[in-house]
This record gives C-alpha cells, structure tokens and sequence, in this order.
C-alpha cells in the first residue's frame, strides 16, 4: 500500500477553524504540490480530505475525483487516519489531505512505532509505503516533500 500524506497549504487566521480559507500564498502551495502530485502519483490513487475549506482548497488544486471524510477533521486522532485510509492492508494507495498534529502523529506512528508530535509543515507532502520482507512488515518513508522545494 501506498499511503500519502498531505497537510494543507497555507490558511488565514480565523475564529471559525472549519471556515479558514487559503491565503494567496497557500493557493500558491497547493497548485505546486499538485503539479508534483499529478506528476508522480501512484496507480489506483483514492484520495480522502477532511472538510474544513482550507483542506478541500488544497485538494481541489488537483482536479481529480476525492471524498470528503469529516472523521478526519483538524481535531482528528491517528486511529481516525488510519481507519480512513484502510492502513496497511487495502490494495492501491491512499492520499489524506488533513492537519497537525494528526497528520504528523500517524507518520511518527507509522515509521518509528509510537505516537509523537511530529512536525509536517504547511503545503507539505509524505509518502510512505508498505511491504513484507522475510515475514516482516516494514514502512517504508519514501518522500518527505517540504513545498518550498518545489518553486
């Protein structure tokens, strides 16, 4: 399974957290990741985002089909994530578009074996994978892309 992982881009401030929209700069961002993403994507890509407007901003960068999941919210945990995307064991690969720390606390789940609050920046993208080698389920960190490097 492939499995990425997408923090929104850049949002306004905002007393209403589900109604913060992107900045300039943020819709900026997420065009740039979705050029990367388009280019790169892996087969049989399903994509899920949580529904607070700066998500579903950044994902509409794509133009491509995806679901809205409010269990993955900005006051989503990483048991929500990981039900979400059907980890590890669904065939194909999953894209979450969501929010820290969930976002960062699934991958230090994933890729060092207990939750911490790992930190993914705005606009960011991290890929990971799954295989079995000699028995062993392992989770591989494919890409770690900071937005930044893609101007």
């Amino acid at each position: 399974m492939e499995l990425l992982l997408w923090r929104h881009a850049e949002a306004e401030d905002g007393d209403d957290d589900l109604k913060r929209r992107l900045t300039l700069r943020g819709e900026k961002q997420a065009r740039t990741m979705a050029a990367w993403v388009l280019a790169h994507q892996p087969k049989d890509l399903r994509i899920i985002a949580s529904p607070s407007v700066r998500t579903q901003q950044t994902v509409e960068a794509l133009k491509l089909p995806f679901e809205t999941n409010r269990k993955i919210g900005p006051e989503a945990c990483v048991s929500e994530l990981i039900a979400a995307s059907g980890w590890p064991s669904v065939p194909g690969s999953v894209l979450i578009v969501g929010h820290q720390p969930s976002l960062g606390r699934m991958a230090s789940l994933l890729l060092a074996g207990h939750e911490s609050d790992w930190s993914i920046k705005k606009g960011a993208l991290w890929w990971l994978s799954n295989r079995v080698r000699r028995n062993e389920t392992q989770t591989v960190l494919r890409a770690v892309i900071p937005v930044e490097m893609l101007d």
